[in-house]
């Protein structure tokens, strides 16, 4: 069980996060929550290593109760695709995304 309330997660994501454009199933709203693009290293199995994009965007479980693959953020003005969804059972949920090129 979470400590936290969903006002208090708000409050965290609100204070360092910004505010994106979530559609799903064809209705867009507004969420809060934490943008993060690091780069990973990638092994491709040859002898030289390279790094990839990892865009990944942290908001409340509660914003993005039915979250499926199909669905889009626009965020600083891209489009990503949401590939993998990972709630962590305490009302925090990770989006993997993906860019869509324009």
């Amino acid at each position: 069980m979470a400590v936290e309330t969903a006002a208090d997660r708000l409050v965290m994501l609100s204070d360092f996060g910004i505010e994106v454009a979530y559609t799903n199933n064809g209705t867009t709203t507004n969420i809060t929550g934490i943008f993060d693009k690091q780069f990973e290293a990638v092994d491709a199995g040859g002898n030289v290593a390279f790094a990839m994009e990892q865009p990944r965007f942290y908001c409340r479980t509660s914003d993005v109760p039915n979250a499926v693959e199909t669905d889009t953020l626009v965020i600083e003005g891209n489009t990503y695709y949401v590939r993998v969804i990972m709630p962590d059972g305490q009302g925090i949920t990770e989006l993997q995304l993906e860019k869509q090129d324009a």
